[in-house]
């Protein structure tokens, strides 16, 4: 596409080596790198976006998914950073789409913020069909889909519904894995800035991974 043309000339131009070397290493060497700090990466993406527009909505899905197959990271970044500054054109379709981001090129950076910035507000939109996806995720093979459904409501405040949380952190209480277990105290704590009580209600009756309890309870004790 010519959109993604434009922002691979920007952002070959602004490349700066040492800052990639150093992105790469941080990300445990899983991906490639252009070197862009994401203030300037943004500054470019502003920069073709009040020269070019951006594409229809109609067009996002295949532009994110192309971007998304490119090598560098920036590339994911600014698809997601794209897709969310369109969220009020969210179509029932895009979740497929959401889905897609967090299963493919799985890391925290990119399942984190396309469940907070694109799941999130597709959920808002669309509610009736919200129980069965994250039924879903959390009942999947998929460790990041089992994360985001856990996590998906961070944020929401006096929106969360307690008892979907604590039934997919349930769900996943005796899980092994580092990635399932701070979801689980990070979504609870979000959660404690709302209703403390209840989580500390729900820590001292369920055994939680050391890690889940601590972050769970970081701002209660």
């Amino acid at each position: 596409m010519e959109y993604i043309q434009l922002i691979t000339t920007a952002f070959k131009n602004a490349a700066n080596k040492q800052e990639a070397a150093g992105m790469k290493k941080y990300m445990r060497d899983q991906f490639e790198y252009f070197g862009l700090k994401a203030p300037l990466r943004r500054r470019i993406q502003r920069a073709i976006k009040a020269q070019h527009g951006v594409p229809p909505i109609s067009e996002m899905s295949e532009m994110v998914r192309e971007l998304w197959e490119l090598p560098e990271r920036e590339y994911q970044y600014a698809a997601m950073d794209i897709m969310q500054a369109m969220h009020k054109q969210f179509q029932e379709e895009h979740i497929g789409l959401f889905e897609f981001m967090i299963c493919t090129k799985s890391w925290w950076d990119t399942v984190d913020n396309t469940v907070s910035g694109l799941a999130g507000p597709w959920f808002r939109k669309f509610p009736a069909l919200r129980p069965a996806i994250t039924d879903s995720w959390v009942n999947d093979a998929d460790m990041w889909l089992q994360r985001s459904a856990i996590i998906y409501q961070n944020g929401w405040k006096k929106d969360t519904d307690e008892k979907v949380l604590f039934r997919y952190i349930l769900e996943h209480i005796d899980s092994k894995e580092f990635f399932i277990q701070k979801a689980i105290g990070w979504a609870l704590r979000e959660y404690s800035k709302v209703n403390p009580q209840a989580v500390q209600k729900f820590a001292d009756a369920h055994l939680l991974a050391a890690l889940s309890r601590r972050e769970a309870l970081r701002r209660i004790l």
